[in-house]
């Protein structure tokens, strides 16, 4: 009778909670907790108070009828008519929170950036072996090399039709190969091998299925994008902008800085090549001329550098043919 008691108790507070969060909070995550532990809710909603996020976890049922309850507007012949007709507000984006309620679902509501949610499920992940029976949540690959395995285990490579080769009485795999496929239901001679060779390819957390904000719904990728990533779709689409309003003679802000450039070019060009000028002319004409004078100067000692070098080894051609005759013998007989 108490733990009924107690379970009645719990499903309110659920159900209030619940309430309370949908009508305080704007944002949702629908979350995946399969295989996720009870230490790893407690750490997370532990992580979450801090950040004022709240999770719910509770039957799909539960959670539906609370939800429809808070969205149905009060009538006048119910108990709480009179609390709830001043407070209560439709709120048509519930009706997306309930359609998500399918399978193992828990909700986790925030008003705070949706990264700050995710790290804190990223933070809590606990490797998992290949159970049999159970769907794997990505590829697993064996890699080439030795195994440690005695000869004698070589059948259950042979089941797998893994190539294998005896290096030094240990069984070591010819290539690599990938036994489980994401998606695939895990066999028991995938498990039994997975084991031999100690690995724990999977691993386990809450994983996000949607997101809800603002009553509009997305998909978890949207949190991957980056500042960086906005930027750069944002630039690219100003080129594309620019480019098409020039190609087509259609001038709009972005292409009218480019426009304004060309002009300049064009009586720049003019400036230069007739007696026309006007001030900013007449600063690039000076650049050029200082520029032209300096590669003057420049030409000038470089060739007095080499003139110099060309006399000096004319002088040491010189000293080498120097008539050394006379000294050692070209004289006259006594």
């Amino acid at each position: 009778m108490g733990a009924t008691k107690k379970t009645k108790a719990r499903k309110g507070e659920l159900w209030a909670e619940l309430q309370d969060a949908c009508a305080k909070y704007n944002k949702a995550l629908f979350v995946n907790t399969d295989n996720v532990t009870s230490k790893q809710i407690s750490v997370m909603r532990k992580g979450f108070r801090a950040i004022d996020a709240v999770m719910i976890c509770g039957k799909n049922t539960m959670m539906k009828a609370s939800i429809t309850a808070l969205n149905t507007a009060p009538a006048e012949d119910d108990e709480d008519y009179e609390e709830r007709k001043a407070t209560w507000e439709a709120r048509p984006h519930l009706e997306k929170i309930i359609g998500q309620l399918k399978g193992n679902t828990s909700i986790i509501f925030t008003n705070t950036d949706l990264l700050e949610v995710r790290a804190i499920l990223d933070s809590q992940v606990r490797e998992a072996p290949a159970r049999v029976g159970s769907l794997a949540p990505k590829d697993v690959i064996i890699k080439q090399g030795p195994t440690g395995l005695d000869p004698k285990e070589t059948n259950f490579f042979q089941k797998l039709s893994i190539a294998t080769k005896i290096m030094k009485a240990k069984i070591e795999i010819i290539n690599d190969v990938m036994v489980i496929k994401e998606g695939d239901k895990i066999t028991a001679s995938q498990s039994a091998l997975l084991d031999k060779l100690k690995m724990r390819p999977f691993e386990y957390k809450m994983s996000v299925k949607t997101i809800m904000q603002d009553g509009n719904m997305f998909d978890p990728k949207v949190l991957d994008i980056t500042s960086e990533d906005v930027l750069a779709i944002f630039s690219k689409g100003v080129s594309n902008m620019t480019a098409l309003s020039l190609g087509s003679g259609y001038v709009t802000p972005m292409s009218a800085p480019h426009l304004i450039m060309h002009s300049f070019k064009n009586l720049a060009a003019i400036a230069f090549a007739t007696d026309y000028s006007f001030a900013q002319a007449d600063a690039l004409k000076a650049a050029a001329s200082a520029a032209k004078s300096a590669t003057v100067v420049v030409a000038a000692k470089v060739e007095t550098k080499e003139a110099v070098k060309e006399e000096v080894v004319e002088e040491e051609k010189e000293e080498e043919n120097f008539d050394m005759g006379g000294m050692f013998g070209d004289e006259e007989e006594y």
